[in-house]
């Protein structure tokens, strides 16, 4: 049988005051809806709950039973209802983040430990995916993505550097071997090292200087999948394989210890940092309300 909580609740407030004037003082309603409340819950039960007279209003033997069997089942609701709403205060909980392995690699590490550390009831899953999902279709609360890739009824708030550029490199063996490309259309007989997403979509090179925009498609003897394959492409770059184009960020570590010289850099092509994205909905879980507000304050970088 479904029956109205709030009634039921009426039934309570009433029966434990000892009246419906008592009972609405202390509920705060009125003793009119207490009644009415009171004769529904009667009606939909079939049996009478309250004996009324004049100066008193007792439970029946029926009322009597229903409130002892009533009173620490709403009880335990009411605590699990503070329980809930304790998650709006203290933000505690799971935080689910779908994000793509550049992210993960060039974003979260100098976010995730500060975060967890201002938030210890909070556990952070990251799951990485170079497609993109639906995030809550994949069981996330948000994700981080690039402009290009947002859906249009998703908020987005900036995260990590607000301008990220590509960078091409390879060794120094190789270009002395092969020859240092000059324009990117010179890439067109070197060997480089290609990516292709899991979709099937071959990752076009672009360069831009002065205006001038060159998109070039070069062969190579290696193809990767970005994000998981990433690291084998850097290595065989190393190897001196080819030539390889990827986040300056990712790359740079290699520049500085002299392992992979740059290649084309007056060419490489700037862009807009990623985004944290998550639906527009009114009630934020507080895992993901607390992360939003920490980002603020201290996710973003030049």
């Amino acid at each position: 049988m479904k029956v109205d909580l709030g009634d039921l609740n009426a039934f309570l407030a009433v029966a434990r005051a000892g009246g419906f004037r008592d009972g609405a003082r202390v509920s705060g309603g009125s003793a009119s809806g207490l009644s009415d409340a009171v004769r529904r819950l009667e009606a939909q039960l079939g049996v009478r709950l309250l004996n009324r007279t004049t100066r008193s209003v007792l439970p029946t033997e029926a009322g009597q039973g229903l409130l002892d069997r009533l009173s620490p089942a709403l009880t335990e609701v009411e605590a699990a209802l503070d329980f809930a709403s304790g998650f709006r205060d203290r933000p505690a909980g799971t935080l689910k983040l779908n994000v793509p392995v550049s992210a993960a690699r060039l974003v979260l590490p100098r976010i995730i430990p500060g975060f967890l550390a201002a938030y210890p009831d909070i556990r952070l899953e990251i799951m990485t995916d170079e497609s993109f999902v639906d995030v809550i279709a994949a069981g996330c609360d948000a994700g981080i993505r690039y402009d290009e890739r947002l859906e249009q009824d998703m908020i987005a708030l900036p995260i990590g550097p607000r301008i990220q550029r590509f960078a091409s490199a390879a060794s120094s063996a190789y270009l002395d071997r092969r020859g240092r490309p000059e324009h990117p259309r010179d890439l067109l007989v070197h060997d480089c090292i290609r990516g292709r997403f899991a979709s099937g979509a071959l990752i076009v090179w672009e360069f831009e200087k002065d205006g001038e925009v060159v998109k070039v498609d070069p062969n190579g003897p290696l193809m990767v999948q970005p994000g998981g394959g990433s690291d084998l492409a850097v290595d065989a770059a190393i190897a001196g394989t080819g030539i390889i184009s990827l986040f300056e960020d990712w790359l740079r570590p290699y520049f500085e210890s002299g392992v992979l010289e740059p290649v084309l850099k007056p060419w490489w092509v700037q862009f807009s940092g990623p985004f944290l994205y998550y639906p527009g909905r009114r009630l934020v879980p507080a895992p993901l309300r607390a992360f939003i507000d920490y980002i603020k304050e201290n996710g973003t970088w030049d």
